[in-house]
C-alpha cells in the first residue's frame, strides 16, 4: 500500500469544486496512506464518541495504537430503552469496525490515536453555533449547556455532528485516490464505509425529525439544535448542508421539493463531497480572528475535538 502512487497536494488540500473541477498545486504531493490516515483520524473520534456513549469505555489499547493519545470526556448515555442501547451498541460496533478495518489495511503505516477532546470539541460547537444567529420564538438557541452523553435526545444532537461529515468527508476523498490504490480495493472500501456512515447519519436526522413532528416543534427543540450545529458545518466547512426540514409544510408535489429530512444531498440528489481543508475546519472549530466570525481560519493545525491536531500529514487548514 505505502507505494500505492501519489496525488497532487492542492487536489487533497481543496479537492474537487462543486462544477467537478479540481486545482492542481504545485509542490507537495500525499500517497494514499496519506489519505487513509486521515480517514481513521475521523473513524478514531466517531469510535470515542460512540464507545463511550455506548459502554462508557472507548478504544481498546490494540486499537488505538502505540503510543496513542488520550481522551477526555465521554460517558455512557443512561436511561435508554432497550430498543436505544442497542442502536447505540450497532453504530459504535460499526465506527469500531472502521478503525480496526483501516488499522489492518494500512499495517505499519497506521497513525496511531491523536490527543481527542470530546468535551472541548462540543462545548466549542455550542458556542459557535450559538454565536452564528439570534434567538426567536420559533427559533430558539442551543442550550446554554449541551453534553452529548447526557440523554438519548442530546446523544442524537451529538451523533448528528459527526455523522453528515463523514459521508462528505468519504465522498470527496475518493476521487483523490490512485489508479494503484483503486486497483488494490481502497476505492471500494472507502465507498462501503461511506454507505454505512450514511446509513447512521440517516439514522439520526429521521429521528431527530420524527420526534420533532411526534412532541411538537416547541416542545422537543433537539432538530431545530441540529440545525444550528448544520449551519456552524456550512460557515466552516464550505456550505454543503441540508437543514432537517420535517417540521416545515410539506411540499405540494414531487416537483416542488426543495428541503430535506433524511438526505443531505444537492439539487441532483447527489451528496455533498467535503476536501480535507474543509474537514479539518469543522473539527477544529476555528474561526480567523481576523477575517471574521464566520470566516474558517488558515493555517490551524489543533483545536476543537483535536486538540494536538490529527496524526499525519494531512492535518493543517490551508485556507
Amino acid at each position: 500500500m505505502a507505494g500505492a502512487g501519489t496525488v497532487a497536494a492542492a487536489a487533497l488540500i481543496t479537492g474537487c469544486a462543486d462544477d467537478g473541477t479540481a486545482t492542481i498545486p504545485p509542490v507537495t504531493s500525499y500517497t494514499d496512506v496519506d489519505i487513509l490516515n486521515f480517514a481513521l483520524n475521523l473513524e478514531y473520534l466517531e469510535a470515542e464518541f460512540y464507545l463511550r456513549a455506548a459502554t462508557g469505555a472507548g478504544l481498546s489499547a490494540t486499537d488505538a495504537g502505540t503510543g496513542a493519545g488520550t481522551v477526555t470526556g465521554g460517558a455512557k448515555v443512561t436511561g435508554l430503552s432497550t430498543a436505544q442501547q442497542n442502536i447505540l451498541n450497532e453504530i459504535a460496533y460499526d465506527e469500531q469496525q472502521h478503525v480496526r478495518f483501516l488499522r489492518t489495511a494500512l499495517g505499519s503505516a497506521a497513525v496511531s490515536r491523536p490527543n481527542i477532546d470530546l468535551n472541548a470539541g462540543f462545548s466549542g460547537a455550542l458556542t459557535a453555533a450559538n454565536s452564528l444567529s439570534a434567538a426567536s420564538a420559533t427559533n430558539p438557541l442551543l442550550p446554554t449547556t449541551f453534553n452529548p452523553f447526557g440523554s438519548f435526545d442530546q446523544f442524537l444532537v451529538g451523533a448528528f455532528v459527526f455523522e453528515d461529515v463523514g459521508v462528505t468527508a468519504y465522498n470527496g476523498a475518493a476521487p483523490l485516490i490512485s489508479a494503484a490504490g483503486i486497483a488494490s480495493g481502497y476505492l471500494a472500501a472507502a465507498a462501503g464505509i461511506l454507505a454505512v456512515e450514511a446509513y447512521h447519519a440517516a439514522y439520526a436526522r429521521t429521528t431527530l425529525i420524527a420526534n420533532s413532528i411526534n412532541l411538537g416543534y416547541t416542545a422537543y427543540p433537539y432538530a431545530q439544535y441540529a440545525n444550528r450545529i448544520s449551519a456552524l458545518r456550512a460557515a466552516l466547512g464550505g456550505g454543503n448542508e441540508t437543514p432537517l426540514a420535517g417540521f416545515l409544510a410539506a411540499p405540494a408535489t414531487v416537483a416542488t421539493v426543495t428541503t430535506s429530512t433524511v438526505v443531505a444531498a444537492d439539487t441532483n440528489a447527489i451528496a455533498y463531497h467535503r476536501n480535507t481543508d474543509q474537514v479539518l475546519h469543522i473539527v477544529y472549530g476555528t474561526f480567523s480572528p481576523t477575517a471574521g466570525a464566520t470566516t474558517p481560519a488558515a493555517g490551524v493545525a489543533k483545536g476543537g475535538f483535536f486538540p494536538n491536531g490529527l496524526n499525519g500529514n494531512i492535518k493543517t487548514t490551508q485556507s
